[in-house]
């Protein structure tokens, strides 16, 4: 008797394919013989453990699954190469979208450039609303039934290409910071080196959230007629110059170049002033002349010339403007050739020629870090990015130097060495404080992408709390002061009240709530900064008391600080905390404000002078001038705070430059 033979741990399944083919299931051999291989086979397969069973079945099962994905994998590419034909086809046939970015690229100008857009109809107050991509604004007057066939087109477009919109929104980028998750918002298209072409219009307009317009209220009447009684006194005795003396009935010249029409011009497109509007484009259109052999500020002319006409070409899609703001912007960049790139504070727009002040080779660190906004968009809409890199560098320049105290900068820069000057004196006030405006603001413009700008704006925030908050006496306010050599000093700049409406900009784009509730607290000091004096006007600079004193008030002012010159920051900060937290104190202080505004600073034969007493209501002493920014800025922010539709310069859609000239937000990459 043979022995057993040892047991085989494998098994080997053999299947002769070729003489199946070739006796195949109707040779009479053939099938026998395949019938017998399936029994060895299941014979074979009963031999095998357990285990081996499961490992062979878990193979065959994911091979299956793997077969599975690949096949839904692929019949999705189909379907998303089908939608991109799709869209393809929609734009070549303009179909309008219906969720547009917030500016679309302009496009080429209409041969009718005389006619004067409508102005868009206010919109009922919604603060948790998103951005509606509107940019050409119609008038509030405008007539009734015309807004009711703009309805009806709206409910046929949106039935026609909702399904299509719901399909083409793209997924928010989701950025977290130091605990903040921040959204970035859609906007316009970021810097193209290609060259686009001025255009007439635009934007496009998104239809679907669009309601029934709002009636201008009471409060924006009185806004109009303060603008249109301001207006009257420069027509009538300082057009075409710079600004105007209401007291002697003259003018006075800075730059000789018109500020205050520049500045002007889309407060009277927000407005809604189509006449005096059209008299101004055509002021700019047959008058204005940059070729002049003038010395010009370059900070100044940039906020003001720049960043109104890129403003107004925005809102009003005329080409006329865009090709102004072109020939301004390259005038102005000799200032940037520097040793250091940072860029002289004056040049001569006609010679071309740049300079520092004639006393020192310093330079404004507020000046050079608050031109970026409107060189960097002059590059998207022209495609040359001269201007961008130039802005740029200077600010890539400055986050990289010593001197800073935690965020906070000094006032000065050399542009020779590039470095700071007057080390140890931190403000954020006059020649600093609209550094830390366009960090924030610069990361907003962009997408929410630069995030080394939101890191320098954090941290002087920061900066701020550490050293230079306190709170007054006897009521408890919370201030911003100085600090000098290690020296805190209880003063604060009425320029200083720019800074709760950024930091409730700041919590709205995504930022920690405690920069809401700073803002609160500080627009309450800025508030009682007018309250607290005797013609509800606030100074240029106060002293705050943060010793108790009996008798004392929390404010106090120096005679030499005592002029009122018709600011904007106060009303600037209470139109963001209103648009914000819909809390309408903010409305009832300006309205306070502008009442006392009337009061002590109208001047009867037109327009309103700056005061040089603003605790003397008997006599407040008026000065005799009529700063640019008190119809470029102080009544803009008036009329957007008394306004109750928040897509009014929507805040997803624009940020403003520090002259208050609306400019674009640009999509996020």
């Amino acid at each position: 008797m043979y022995p057993p033979s040892p047991r085989q741990d494998f098994f080997a399944v053999t299947l002769n394919l070729g003489e199946r083919a070739q006796g195949g299931f109707d040779s009479g051999g053939g099938g026998s013989k395949y019938w017998r291989r399936r029994r060895l086979c299941w014979r074979k397969w009963k031999q095998l453990s357990r285990l081996q069973r499961n490992i062979i079945l878990f193979f065959f099962a994911f091979l299956a699954v793997c077969g599975l994905i690949s096949y839904i994998n692929m019949a999705n590419h189909g379907r998303a190469f089908t939608s991109r034909s799709s869209e393809e086809q929609k734009i070549e046939l303009d179909i309008p979208e219906l969720n547009p970015a917030v500016l679309a690229a302009p496009q080429k100008a209409d041969a009718n450039q005389g006619d004067f857009p409508e102005i868009l109809p206010q919109k009922a107050r919604n603060p948790r609303r998103g951005r509606l991509g509107n940019l050409q604004i119609k008038a509030p007057q405008e007539d009734l039934k015309e807004r009711s066939h703009d309805d009806d087109d709206t409910k046929r477009l949106e039935e026609e290409h909702g399904q299509a919109s719901k399909e083409n929104k793209s997924e928010r980028t989701v950025i977290s910071w130091r605990g903040a998750v921040i959204e970035p918002d859609q906007g316009t298209e970021p810097p193209s080196n290609k060259m686009q072409e001025p255009g007439h219009k635009s934007s496009t307009v998104e239809i679907k959230n669009q309601k029934k317009p709002v009636p201008i209220n009471e409060r924006q009447k009185a806004v109009i007629e303060a603008f249109r009684h301001a207006w009257k006194g420069y027509k009538k005795f300082a057009w075409g110059h710079d600004e105007l003396k209401p007291l002697t009935h003259s003018f006075s010249e800075w730059f000789g170049l018109g500020l205050t029409i520049i500045d002007a011009l889309d407060t009277m497109w927000i407005l809604g002033l189509k006449e005096e509007f059209e008299e101004a484009k055509a002021w700019v259109k047959t008058e204005l002349n940059f070729g002049k052999n003038v010395d010009v500020n370059l900070f100044e002319s940039t906020i003001r010339i720049l960043g109104g006409l890129l403003s107004t070409y925005h809102l009003s899609g005329d080409s006329l403007f865009l090709e102004k703001a072109k020939d301004i912007g390259n005038r102005l960049m000799p200032a940037f050739n520097t040793p250091s790139r940072i860029p002289y504070s004056d040049v001569n727009i006609g010679s071309g020629v740049a300079h520092p002040p004639r006393w020192t080779s310093d330079s404004t660190v507020a000046e050079v870090t608050s031109i970026q906004l409107e060189f960097r968009e002059l590059s998207r809409l022209t495609g040359d990015m001269r201007f961008q890199t130039a802005v740029e560098k200077v600010m890539k320049h400055v986050h990289s130097l010593s001197g800073k105290n935690d965020g906070l900068v000094p006032m000065f820069i050399n542009t020779n060495s590039g470095l700071f000057t007057h080390l140890g004196v931190y403000t954020l006030g006059a020649r600093a404080d609209s550094y830390y405006e366009y960090l924030l603001k610069q990361w907003i413009q962009g997408g929410k992408k630069e995030n080394e700008l939101l890191e320098e704006y954090i941290n002087a925030i920061e900066g701020v709390k550490r050293h230079l908050l306190r709170k007054s006496e006897p009521s408890k306010l919370t201030f911003v002061g100085e600090l000098a050599h290690g020296r805190f000093r209880a003063k604060m700049d009425h320029l200083v009240c720019f800074l709760p409406g950024t930091l409730a900009l700041g919590a709205h784009s995504g930022l920690t709530a405690d920069h809401m509730e700073l803002a609160k607290a500080l627009i309450e000091t800025c508030y009682q900064m007018y309250h607290q004096i005797e013609t509800g006007l606030s100074p240029e600079i106060v002293y705050f008391n943060i010793h108790p004193q009996k008798g004392h008030k929390d404010v106090e002012v120096k005679s030499s600080d005592r002029h009122n010159l018709l600011r904007p920051e106060t009303i600037e900060s209470l139109f963001y905390l209103y648009r914000f937290t819909g809390d309408k104190k903010y409305q009832d202080w300006g309205w306070e404000i502008l009442q006392n505004f009337n009061k002590y600073t109208r001047v009867p034969a037109g327009g309103y002078s700056s005061i040089d007493n603003v605790q003397n209501p008997s006599n407040p002493q008026p000065r005799d001038k009529m700063e640019s920014f008190f119809l470029g800025e102080t009544l803009k922010y008036f009329f957007l705070l008394f306004s109750d539709d928040m897509d009014l310069i929507n805040l997803d859609q624009y940020v403003f430059n520090t002259e208050a000239h609306p400019l674009p937000i640009w999509a996020p990459a």
